[in-house]
Formats: C-alpha cells, sequence, structure tokens
C-alpha cells in the first residue's frame, strides 16, 4: 500500500508496521573473526611467487586463509590488509577525582585548582 505525499521510508516502515514486509534483521549469533576456521581470509594473487609470500605471512600469524592462484584477474590482499591493520583498542584515562590532589603538581585538590 502506497501512502500520498509520504517519503519511500515512510511508506516502507508503515507497510512494515502492517505486517506486510518483515524481514529477520538478526538472527541471534555472533559473526565470526576474520582469520578463523569459520570465516577464513580470502585472498586472491596473480602469480605462484606472490602465493608463497602471502601464505608465509598468514602462516607465520597463525591466521587460517584461502589463496585464489588468478592470473587474469586484479590482485585482492583485502582481508590481509585488514588483518595487518586491525584498529588497536584504545585506552582511556583515569579521570581524577574531585578531592584527589591535582595532577597539575600543585599540591591542592583538584576542585580548588583545575577542577574549576
Amino acid at each position: 500500500m502506497k501512502i500520498a505525499n509520504f517519503p519511500n521510508y515512510c511508506n516502507e516502515f508503515y507497510n512494515i508496521f502492517r505486517g506486510e514486509k518483515m524481514e529477520k534483521i538478526f538472527n541471534g549469533q555472533k559473526t565470526a573473526k576474520l582469520g578463523t576456521e569459520k570465516k577464513p581470509a580470502v585472498v586472491n594473487v596473480q602469480t605462484e611467487e606472490r602465493v608463497k609470500e602471502v601464505s608465509s605471512i598468514f602462516e607465520e600469524k597463525g591466521w587460517k586463509y584461502i589463496i585464489g592462484l588468478e592470473p587474469d584477474k586484479p590482485e585482492d590482499i583485502t582481508d590481509l590488509e585488514i588483518l595487518l591493520n586491525s584498529p588497536k583498542s584504545k585506552i582511556a584515562e583515569k579521570k581524577v577525582g574531585r578531592n584527589e590532589p591535582c595532577p597539575c603538581g600543585s599540591g591542592n585538590k583538584y576542585k580548588k585548582c583545575c577542577g574549576k
């Protein structure tokens, strides 16, 4: 059913609430981590030398992988790049309490020094 003068997304929401279009968005299962048995990294290379080079990197790191040797297609090593350049977790600094000594070194409490 289409409602006049409504943007497309409003019509989609209307249809969902009427039960005409319900899709399962979350299946309740975690996605597997890249480079494991359940989700190996898939890489395509053009030469046999490159296969040896890339496989040595995977074996050195202990990652599971599938390498395709396809001389006609361009090289695709995005999964390897993702694994090598994974984002590092950030460590949050501990907040200074109001009644603790000020970190500036003045000797005063934080609330009476830099905490104003």
